[in-house]
């Protein structure tokens, strides 16, 4: 979710102000950071949900404006796409049953917004990308309302010079195409975890995030076909990255970094991921707030640090810094982009538990991953498992190239218990999670696998592929809504 922006026109004279306040926030937060002034008393996770609208046939439903007027819950929020919601879960700790609280709050969140969506015909489902989306349902028409939208939409466009190209090359298929909107954005929906960490532990954690995105991107993967075509096992990885690159072809020849950034080296601090956003990446939307950062930290008051936040919100790393004030008390948090929404609510918590426990345990490991592997190796490991999810072999450090079903059985699974019990979490509750997660790694399938499986066996029965996509995406969504984890679905 990103912060409301009116529409308007920017002049030469905004980029360079907005870069030397940039400049300045950037200044002040390492002050912030010499002081250490930033809260860590009790560290909090949170969640947001990306979810799709669709009709009774599958099919998406450009209505979020009236559908989140009939759901009247300030959870609930629009997203770029008309058919595209996205909820807000209240951070809170993990200790205790506090994962169990997050599955309770999702699920009666949803089931409430739900029936009161299916009031006009409309139904929500969690996926990476709907499957039933057309390129009819691309397009500048179908962005949502809200003017930061279509600014961003503009600048975007304005940066590039040129439409957009979308080039996805999968085992057996591939499609091509050019956008003249970044309406293509609005097809990936994801799922994002948020890790309060102290300034100290930053580092760590980013790193350990990292290095673990390649395995959250295998297990979870949940978006094989766009456009009608199998591609990626999570092509929302490659269609995110193309459809906001605002690098025109002679500039990805030079090497100029994608905003949809993986990154290029493991980091010694926080400061290190904000001086390269600005370094890098010039502004999108250069507006300007009236506080002056280093004025308000001289008085003692804590810094919105407006304009670098504003920027680190359009450079969309998979793991992404952040940097927040709530109530007057400035924070850090780990922002992990990596995961498409979906299949239901027991399997996101599953890849939250595996997550949160895993990026504790590799974090405080006393030989960390990230000394022993290079970070170009992480990054293969992370296209890898987009590629091919479950069936992807990854490097691992001591392991050498292995399937990631082992990778994460013998390794990462152990780690992941681990730092569940670090975080205080039930016996009963990190048993039952990491089960989900052991279940996929044993049966192979998660969400991307039964979508072509089911989609492939429609096709033996003779439907063409539009027809096996709605009946499929109609199977899953009735699946959905049994809250019962992916790997234990058969095929229709």
């Amino acid at each position: 979710m990103g912060k409301d922006i009116a529409g308007r026109t920017f002049t030469r004279e905004d980029r360079q102000r907005y870069r030397d306040k940039v400049h300045r926030c950037l200044d002040v937060l390492a002050e912030m950071l010499h002081r250490e002034l930033f809260e860590f008393d009790l560290p909090l996770t949170g969640m947001e949900v990306e979810l799709n609208l669709v009709d009774h046939d599958g099919n998406p439903a450009m209505r979020n404006s009236e559908v989140l007027a009939r759901i009247d819950n300030p959870a609930f929020v629009q997203e770029l796409g008309r058919f595209n919601l996205e909820i807000n879960i209240p951070p809170q700790t993990l200790m205790g049953d506090g994962v169990a609280r997050y599955e309770r709050q999702v699920r009666e969140q949803l089931n409430t917004a739900e029936q009161k969506a299916q009031a006009e015909d409309d139904g929500m489902v969690m996926i990476g990308i709907l499957p039933t989306l057309r390129p009819e349902h691309l397009t500048s028409e179908t962005i949502s309302s809200n003017p930061r939208y279509a600014l961003l939409e503009e600048q975007m466009l304005l940066a590039r010079g040129e439409d957009l190209h979308i080039d996805i090359r999968g085992a057996t298929e591939g499609v091509e195409t050019w956008a003249d909107s970044i309406a293509p954005e609005a097809a990936c929906t994801s799922v994002q975890f948020h890790m309060q960490v102290s300034p100290e532990g930053f580092a760590g954690a980013w790193n350990a995030a990292q290095a673990l995105a390649a395995a959250q991107v295998a297990l979870g993967a949940n978006s094989p076909y766009f456009l009608g075509h199998e591609l990626w096992r999570e092509t929302r990885i490659a269609l995110f990255t193309q459809a906001t690159d605002t690098r025109p072809v002679e500039m990805k020849v030079q090497g100029v970094r994608p905003r949809v950034w993986f990154g290029e080296r493991w980091v010694t601090s926080v400061f290190d991921l904000f001086e390269e956003n600005l370094r890098y990446f010039p502004a999108l939307l250069p507006v300007l707030e009236e506080e002056d950062p280093v004025v308000e930290l001289a008085a003692g008051r804590t810094p919105s640090l407006a304009e670098l936040r504003l920027h680190n919100g359009t450079v969309w790393r998979w793991n992404r810094p952040v940097y927040d004030v709530v109530r007057g008390r400035p924070h850090l948090r780990i922002e992990n982009r990596v995961l498409p929404s979906g299949p239901t609510v027991v399997d996101v918590l599953a890849n939250g538990a595996f997550y949160f426990g895993a990026l504790r345990a590799l974090a405080l490991e006393d030989r960390p991953v990230w000394s022993r592997m290079s970070f170009h190796a992480a990054e293969e490991n992370f296209t890898a498992a987009a590629q091919r999810g479950m069936d992807a072999v990854t490097y691992w450090p001591g392991m050498g190239e292995v399937p990631v079903a082992e990778l994460v059985h013998r390794r990462l699974l152990p780690l992941a218990d681990e730092g569940l019990r670090d975080w205080g979490v039930d016996d009963d509750i990190r048993t039952r999670l990491l089960g989900v997660i052991e279940g996929r790694c044993a049966t192979g399938q998660n969400g991307a696998r039964w979508q072509v499986d089911t989609v492939h066996a429609f096709e033996a029965r003779g439907m063409d592929r539009w027809e096996a996509l709605r009946r499929m995406t109609q199977e899953y969504i009735a699946r959905g809504h049994t809250n019962e984890p992916v790997h234990t679905w058969d095929i229709p």
